[in-house]
């Protein structure tokens, strides 16, 4: 059998590009290297509101696998913090090996079929018109129309069609805990030049658990600093104080260099953290994978049958650019040192800055301060 549509990567990109696929009659077949959804996760799993808003068949997603925070509490190095709030503005933690088996579970009831425990180690075709080769590890040869690498960061699917690659990088850890002592209501964000340098440190209330971590800017093949989540847990004492030993750690690279400049050629298309669809400024990109995978679904299904242009040709041109967070990530890179934001903490520009980032503008935010325990 020749599918319509091989979608390399059972992630949040890729499953809802292939659902969409396959509601618009395409037939899709899902590939992965995990031997379930919820393996060897790399994600916070947060979801802002504005995805829960543009998406309708989010709001489908179980009660019990999402939790509602309204608040973030953004901490300077010496831990004076500020309480931001946007009238109507929330985010969602979620429960994220649950959410991603929900969401290979709808993607199926769609019609695609979703096969676990199979790598991508190549793809490719003789003239421009003949089906792609999609080679799996074990020596079988997948046939398609169409192939779309929602692979991840490090995206095979890249490489093996000569596409661009990620080559800038954030490493973050993340410990879960059973229990911890912190504000329930709030997403709490710490910045420390030594701990953190390029990115923040964090801590919120999940589904059941307690998610804690920590990221840096990386170079890949040079040496730096590591991700030192102990210290951290020792500075913010107080603040987020978590009990006992971690019951899950995830850990993992996180581009941060904005959309690549070649993601596309004809038949083939990269979406999510493989199109470098990740936000510079706060390293977010559920939402664009929600968003861009599901229009990429439509837009192959519709140029299977005919009824449009190959999306390779249009849609990467709908990708954001990510201009204003990527000089926003150069001016925080430059300027990150402890004193400087510690008295930057206390200014309106400061303010304002925290509301484009955390809140998209969505409003005034509510300002309150305080200090941490130190």
């Amino acid at each position: 059998m020749i599918y319509d549509l091989v979608v390399v990567g059972a992630s949040f990109a890729g499953l809802a590009c292939a659902r969409a696929a396959a509601l618009a009659g395409s037939r899709v077949l899902v590939i992965d290297k995990k031997p379930d959804a919820g393996a060897r996760l790399h994600t916070t799993g947060m979801i802002v509101k504005d995805a829960v808003d543009s998406i309708p068949w989010l709001r489908d997603v179980p009660g019990e696998l999402v939790r509602r925070i309204e608040g973030v509490r953004f901490y300077a190095p010496n831990l004076k913090y500020l309480n931001l709030h946007a009238p109507g503005y929330y985010f969602w933690a979620t429960d994220v090996p649950r959410l991603m088996q929900w969401m290979v579970g709808i993607a199926q009831a769609a019609g695609a079929e979703v096969r676990f425990g199979a790598l991508f180690t190549s793809v490719g075709r003789e003239r421009e018109h003949d089906p792609w080769s999609v080679v799996l590890g074990t020596g079988e040869t997948v046939l398609c129309h169409y192939i779309v690498g929602a692979d991840g960061p490090h995206s095979r699917v890249a490489k093996s069609l000569g596409l661009s690659q990620n080559r800038q990088f954030l490493f973050g850890v993340e410990h879960e805990y059973a229990q911890a002592d912190l504000e329930p209501n709030y997403l709490h964000c710490f910045i420390d030049s030594e701990l953190a340098p390029g990115y923040i440190g964090w801590g919120f209330a999940g589904v059941g658990v307690t998610q804690v971590g920590l990221a840096r800017r990386v170079t890949p093949g040079s040496r730096q600093g590591r991700v030192d989540l102990a210290a951290f847990l020792r500075k913010t004492e107080g603040c987020v104080t978590p009990h006992g030993t971690p019951i899950s750690i995830r850990a993992g690279m996180i581009p941060c260099g904005g959309r690549l400049p070649h993601v596309a050629r004809p038949g083939a298309l990269l979406v999510g953290d493989a199109a470098g669809l990740v936000s510079p400024a706060t390293a977010g990109g559920i939402h664009s994978a929600l968003r861009f995978g599901e229009e990429a679904g439509v837009a192959v299904a519709r140029f299977i049958a005919g009824k449009a242009p190959d999306p390779a040709t249009w849609l990467p041109r709908q990708y954001p650019t990510y201009r204003l967070k990527r000089a926003m990530r150069a001016v925080f890179e430059w300027t990150q040192g402890d004193w400087t934001y510690n008295w930057l903490l206390r200014t309106r520009a400061m303010r304002g800055v925290c509301e484009r980032v955390y809140f998209h503008s969505k409003g005034t935010p509510i300002l309150r301060s305080g200090t941490g325990p130190g």
